[in-house]
This record gives C-alpha cells, structure tokens and sequence, in this order.
C-alpha cells in the first residue's frame, strides 16, 4: 500500500504580490523599526539595554537570569544538602557529579564535594527545579571568563559534612566543629585541576569565606 498516496502532503500556496507591493512593505518596516529607536533616543529611560560594563557597580540582572549554579550557605556557613543525588539525575547532560560520603561522626550519607561543570552545563535551570529542599541556585555572576578550561570545573560546598539542621543542633562548638571539615574550590581528583591565575587573576568559582558564628 502506498501511503503516500492515501495521505498526500500539500503544500500551502506561495502568495505573490506585485513591485510596488514589495516596496510599501519594506518602507512600512523601515519605519516601524525607525519608529522604535527615535522612541528611545527622545526616551532614554525607557532604553533596556544595559550599558555594561559603564554600570558595572550597579548592575543587577533580573530575577530570571541564569547564569551560574550556586549552594547558597547561610550565616553559618553551613548548607542544605542532603546528597539525595536528584539534581545529579535531572542534569540533562551530566555536569553535575554529587560525592557523598559516610560521616566518620553521625555514620549517615552526608555531602563531601558538589562538582559542577560549567564547561558543559546548558543553564536548563533543571537542577534547581528538582532539588527537594530548595538547596540549589542559578544567581546572576555572568563575569566568568577564565583562560584555562579546566578553571570551569569546581566544588560548590565550602565544607564535607551534614545539613545545617544537623549542626545547629549541636549545642557544642567543639563537637560541631568535629562533624565538618573544610573544603576549596577547586579541592579532589582530578578533572578538579584548577591553577591560579598568572599576575593573580581572579579564581572562577571561590567561595567568599562567611564570618562564622558558633553561638
């Protein structure tokens, strides 16, 4: 049976219009387009467009910009992580590897280093969506430009060990300070390979360290 003879495909008609037809139509979006940079240049506050990097200082993206996945920590210093993995599972394209490990204190799954790499994320936000306990993050820092690619590839958790809940139950600075151990940007095997900046260039990725508070 020939199917395509039962379910011909036809194609819509090309619809012609004449010389001067074509022309009217040009200068009709000619001057439409006209129209909306006269409308900003005689209203410059209306204008989108941001004049980076003029407005480095001020400049704020909008709340649905994405652009670089974070693990926000609170005042502490702590995070909410579980290391359930599901961002991990969600990740279209595998740029998201969660290492867990077993608390050498509490004997639960906790996180030890969240790599995420940028040098392969497509910015889906799909992470983020998935993540049960609200742990995940894309903020607006679009300023990472690096000169080594192995630069893109980081940790995101400044410490291995349990979920803030559990370490603010810890009355104890001392036994609080037991259930964690600190770790860096760029801290684990390898592809985790990331080098200074020659002169002292910015670090991609480095965590600003928070005044800790163990009250």
């Amino acid at each position: 049976m020939d199917v395509s003879r039962m379910n011909p495909i036809v194609a819509p008609p090309l619809r012609r219009s004449g010389f001067f037809a074509d022309i009217v139509a040009g200068l009709r979006s000619l001057l439409q387009g006209m129209g909306i940079t006269f409308r900003y240049f005689s209203h410059p506050s209306t204008v989108v467009t941001q004049q980076y990097p003029e407005n480095r200082a001020t400049l704020k993206m909008f709340d649905r910009y994405r652009m670089r996945l974070s693990l926000p920590h609170d005042e502490n210093g702590f995070h909410k992580c579980t290391a359930c993995r599901i961002c991990e599972q969600a990740c279209p394209n595998g740029s998201i590897n969660v290492v867990s490990r077993k608390g050498a204190v509490t004997g639960k799954t906790e996180l030890d280093r969240y790599i995420w790499r940028m040098d392969s994320c497509t910015f889906c936000n799909a992470c983020v969506m998935a993540c049960p306990f609200s742990c995940l993050k894309m903020n607006g820092d679009f300023e990472c430009s690096v000169f080594d690619k192995s630069l893109l590839v980081f940790n995101l958790t400044r410490y291995a060990g349990p979920t803030s809940t559990v370490l603010m139950k810890v009355e104890n600075p001392e036994e609080r300070r037991k259930l964690w151990e600190p770790r860096d940007v760029y801290s684990g095997p390898l592809p985790l390979r990331g080098t200074e900046l020659p002169g002292g260039g910015k670090t991609l990725g480095k965590p600003e360290e928070p005044a800790r508070s163990e009250t």
